[in-house]
Parts: C-alpha cells; structure tokens; sequence
C-alpha cells in the first residue's frame, strides 16, 4: 500500500472521528473498507501525531477524539469551511472582547489555506455584505466559554448579580442556554435559591464560577422566546398590549427582539406587546411606527396618547387641517390615526410622525 494511500485514509479516518462522538472498529472498519487490524494501525498514526484518540473497550466501547494539550488541525468540508470564514467575519465586529482580533488571525490562517474555489466564493459574501456595528456591551471570552461549558456539562455557576437597584448579590443557577440579541448576551437558568427560571446579563455579573454540583436537566421553555419576553416585558413598570393594522413580519422588521413581541392577529392586524417605564415614552414610538394603531391596555396609556395628540394638534397650529382623531371610553380601546382635510400648504406635526416609517431597526428603541 502506498504512502499517498495510507495518508488519504488516515484523513478519512480523521474527518470520521470528528462527525460524531463515538465509533466501533467494526464501524470505521466498514466506512475505509478495511480491515479491524489497519484501523487500530491508522488510529496509532493519528495518536503519533497528537490527536488524542480514546479507546474503550467492551460493550458499548468504540474509538472517540477526544481534547488533549494542544489544538490539532481540524478538517472541514466545503461548506464548513465557508460557513467558519462567514462567522470569523463577523466575529471581527463582535461584542465579544478580543474576540475581533483573534477571528481576523484565524481568518488569515483559513483564508491562506483555502482553495481558489471556495476563496471565491467566500468573497463573493464579503463583497456583497456591510455589517452595521451596535454600540454593544463587550463580554469577556473566558466568560462565555465558561457558561458553555456549564451548559454542556450540566453543572451549575456561582456568580455575583447587579441588579437593577444597584445592589449585588451571590446567584447559584443552573444554566441552559445563551442568547444573544446582537448588543448584549443573557443567559437562561433555573435559579436555585429563587426556585424559578431566570434570565442574566452576562455584563452585569462579577466573580463568575462553575462549580463541580453537576444537575439533572429539567424540562424548560423555549430560551430565545423566553429571554426575548424577559427582556422585552419583564423589568418594565409598564407593559403595553397595542393592536397595529400591520403584517406582523413588517412590525417585526422595525421593533427589535429585545424591545417587543409581535403576535398574530386577524384582518390584516398584529399586537405589539412592548414594556416601558414612562408612557409618553410608549406614545410617541408607537405613534412613529406609523400604522393605526388600537391602544388595547393599559388604560394610562390611552391618557398619554390623547394627551401626545392635544400637544401635536398645538404644534401643527390653528387652521392646520391636521390633527388627531382619537376615541377612548373605559370599555374599549383607543384608536389613534392622523387626518389631513385641508391646507396642503401646511405642514402637520401629527401626520409628520404619522408618515415617518423607519426602514430599517427602529431608532431609540434598542435596550
């Protein structure tokens, strides 16, 4: 058997070992079309050259890539190795602190070894992609990959928590999930001492440690959706329910994540269920959405949209034409649109903020 030949199985052998956590002899065997003997010889061959391949024996044992002292080189097919070169780039805008330098160095390193082909069509993604830089709070790595691993190992984290009001306290939880809404990264776990679940900001913990108590996973809920209504909703003095005559895909281009949850609604209408702790705040960036819109709860905030009308309707000026036509009673929700019957020389303040449709993540509105 020939040098080339040898060296090409041991590749194959390499790329098997990384698609799945554990194989038998008699598995790798099948998939090299050799026999058990040359797979143990190949397996030696890639040991020598400091991949560190376990061997179980028994029942249930098989050959496993596990991590030793230092990083070996990896294999990757076509699209892995496009999808990492996507990732890096974007990863050298992130809000992961040293993050950015790291993935351009691991960028240069792929991009040098990539074949022509596939370089090609990465930069064909660079080229036709602009990445806008949020003015995110920056985590530090080893935090995050420290919360990974807890998350994989299913051990719990001991840390220190500002809350709102300032204050610090010690937290134990048991995490689940990250998620990232683009500008700041949370995490969700069962609060041992709360006995519920929970959503951190990792840029307001301190002291951070996983522990060897290792946890029996539970049954949770959905980790984006739940951190996105924690966010959204959850710390807010108020929460406001507001039906928009919108498809919701449109509402959901303009209101990030993190602000507010868009549901479903008959007739070509949606709701907005967003929080906030000053209602003129919630008038007026509901209003610059620019759909009509049905003030469902709560009843203060029906206050605040009259008076946001009565102090547009003054700006606009007497003999206007424009102002706003608003009905709110205790038993049914307010209505709000802009009118406009006359003087086309005039501007209107109310149809001004009427017609003003942001056309892309709306403005103000990132938490």
């Amino acid at each position: 058997m020939s040098v080339e030949s040898t060296t090409e199985r041991v590749l194959r052998l390499l790329a098997l070992l990384q698609r799945r956590p554990s194989w038998t002899a008699v598995e790798l065997a099948a998939e090299l079309g050799v026999t058990d003997r040359s797979v143990r010889r190949d397996v030696e061959r890639l040991r020598a050259l400091g991949y560190p391949v376990h061997a179980t024996a028994g029942v249930g044992g098989g050959y496993q890539l596990g991590a030793g002292t230092r990083l070996p080189p990896l294999l990757l097919d076509d699209e892995e190795a496009i999808a990492t070169a996507v990732s890096l780039r974007l990863a050298a805008g992130g809000t992961v602190t040293g993050a950015g330098e790291a993935a351009l160095r691991a960028l240069a390193k792929l991009d040098q070894v990539m074949p022509p082909r596939l370089r090609a069509e990465v930069r064909a993604v660079y080229g036709a992609t602009e990445t806008l830089v949020d003015p995110g709070v920056e985590i530090d790595a080893e935090l995050l990959m420290m919360l990974a691993r807890a998350c994989r190992d299913a051990v719990r984290v001991r840390f220190r928590y500002a809350g709102h009001d300032g204050g610090e306290r010690e937290r134990t939880v048991e995490p689940v999930r990250m998620v990232s809404t683009g500008r700041r990264w949370y995490l969700m776990a069962w609060d041992v001492d709360r006995d519920g679940w929970r959503t951190f900001r990792l840029d307001r913990m301190r002291e951070a440690e996983a522990t060897t108590w290792r946890f029996r996973a539970r049954e949770h809920p959905d980790p984006a959706a739940y951190v996105q209504r924690s966010v959204a909703e959850a710390p807010y003095r108020y929460l406001a329910r507001v039906r928009l005559h919108a498809p919701p895909d449109r509402v959901r281009e303009l209101v990030p994540p993190q602000v507010g949850r868009v549901e479903d609604d008959r007739d070509g209408w949606c709701v907005l269920v967003a929080g906030g702790q000053d209602l003129d705040w919630l008038a007026v960036h509901v209003a610059r959405l620019g759909f009509e819109a049905e003030v469902l709860e709560p009843a203060e905030l029906r206050e605040a949209v009259a008076r946001l009308a009565r102090r547009l309707a003054a700006m606009a000026g007497p003999g206007s034409g424009h102002g706003w036509r608003y009905t709110a009673t205790a038993a049914s929700p307010t209505r709000v649109s802009t009118t406009a019957t006359s003087s086309p020389t005039t501007g209107g303040a109310a149809e001004a903020i009427s017609r003003r449709r942001p056309t892309s993540r709306f403005a103000g509105w990132s938490r």
